[in-house]
């Protein structure tokens, strides 16, 4: 008998026996995706490789911290000569974020050994630790004050900040709500309004520190996972609408949020060249000075004491300047791309009935887009400043550190995914 003839005997004895019927249809190697409630369909798909994750995903996380490394130390460089940091060596800030950057992988590491069972059990519980967390940072002797607000807890080898654990912990929370509650999700009271006191209480923890750009990450990690868990189209738009109208009142009600508001709309002003829409208009010089293909690596004028926080929020404005158009392009579509693979992994869990574990991939997508969006957006001068670093990009460690945990878990959710599809057991 012909390869041929045994390969098509073989898809004939998987299609008979209901052992995979999307695999017998198109070759073994497909992805069962829901069409209802009880059908399926085969899509094609890569194969499934031995290893067990998805490696593109992960090269791409690997390109973005090691460029986001290179990019810390070009913008850091020149901070020693600032009086304010006249104590710190010139590679102080890449040699802490390269050490940030460890712990994270071994956090990762660890991450990927929880099976998604686990974490879903234990969601509610990371959730009160979150809360608690935001409510200690806030207690004098506790929390530490920088810049005038206090987010962060210093452990002394490295200072850890609650809202990106938070971030991470609402995420999970979400999606294990939606799992519990999914026999009521057209009913407002009981499927939605539980899970928006529950964010209510964790914004009105951030806006105490404040920390309104942490607070909107949170927001739209929770809504996407309610509209992508199936909440009723009509009661997503009006909790929407509540949602815009809230911050609106938020910005109108605090008189330093108006005026960043306005500075970002003429940054170059009088009143506001030197005021709140200084770090804006430097940004935007940044940009502007690397033209279509930057000025090269290490000659940013920019970070030489003009652009505050060049290390961190405006780390893209050194790569524009670095690295011109095509820099700034190329960063924007790696960011695209790998959104785009954590949301499909997400699908793949739900089509495989892994609903947790797949909405807790595509809320992972949902905040490494909208957070690159912001920060991005922000540098571009297209959105008002707002206080949000570039994820697995920009210096700090506690960012770092969640970021490589969140994507350790949705590689988690791949790996699970391969082995239902090989017939295994998640």
């Amino acid at each position: 008998m012909s390869t041929e003839a045994r390969s098509f005997a073989s898809r004939l004895r998987d299609l008979f026996s209901g052992r995979s019927l999307a695999g017998a249809l198109t070759g073994g190697d497909a992805l069962p995706v829901r069409l209802s409630n009880r059908t399926y369909a085969g899509t094609r798909n890569a194969a499934v490789r031995e290893l067990g994750f998805d490696q593109p995903l992960l090269w791409v996380v690997l390109s973005l911290l090691a460029w986001g490394l290179v990019m810390v130390y070009s913008a850091s460089i020149a901070l020693p000569d600032n009086p304010r940091f006249a104590n710190y060596s010139h590679t102080h800030f890449v040699v802490r974020h390269g050490f940030f950057i460890l712990i994270g992988m071994v956090a990762a590491l660890m991450a990927f050994q929880v099976p998604m069972r686990t974490w879903e059990r234990f969601a509610p519980w990371l959730f009160a630790v979150a809360l608690v967390l935001l409510v200690a940072v806030l207690i004098p002797h506790v929390g530490t004050v920088v810049n005038g607000a206090r987010r962060w807890i210093s452990f002394g080898f490295m200072s850890f900040q609650p809202s990106e654990l938070a971030k991470l912990a609402v995420l999970l929370y979400a999606a294990d709500y939606m799992v519990r509650r999914m026999e009521v999700k057209e009913r407002f009271f009981r499927a939605v309004l539980p899970m928006a006191l529950a964010v209510l209480v964790v914004g009105m923890l951030l806006l105490a520190e404040p920390d309104m750009g942490a607070f909107m990450v949170i927001v739209v990690i929770a809504m996407g996972i309610l509209f992508l868990g199936g909440v009723n189209a009509r009661m997503f738009f009006l909790m929407a609408l509540l949602v815009v109208a809230a911050f609106a009142m938020i910005v109108l009600t605090s008189e330093w949020r108006r005026e960043r508001i306005f500075a970002y709309l003429d940054p170059f002003s009088e009143n506001h060249a030197l005021g709140k829409g200084y770090q804006l208009s430097h940004a935007l010089i940044a940009i502007g000075r690397g033209e279509i293909f930057g000025v090269g690596l290490g000659g940013s004028v920019e970070k030489l004491h003009w652009l505050p926080e060049a290390h961190t929020d405006f780390l893209l404005a050194v790569v524009g300047e670095e690295f011109g158009l095509i820099g700034v392009l190329a960063l924007i579509g790696l960011f695209l791309w790998l959104t785009r693979r954590i949301m499909y992994i997400g699908r793949q869990a739900i089509a495989l009935d892994q609903v947790f574990a797949g909405l807790v991939a595509q809320g992972v997508g949902l905040w490494m887009g909208f957070q690159a969006f912001i920060n991005i957006g922000v540098n571009l001068g297209a959105l008002p400043t707002k206080g949000l670093t570039l994820p697995l990009m920009s210096y700090g460690g506690s960012a770092v550190l969640m970021n490589l945990v969140a994507i350790a878990i949705v590689l988690r959710v791949d790996y699970e995914n391969r082995q239902l599809m090989r017939g295994g057991r998640a």
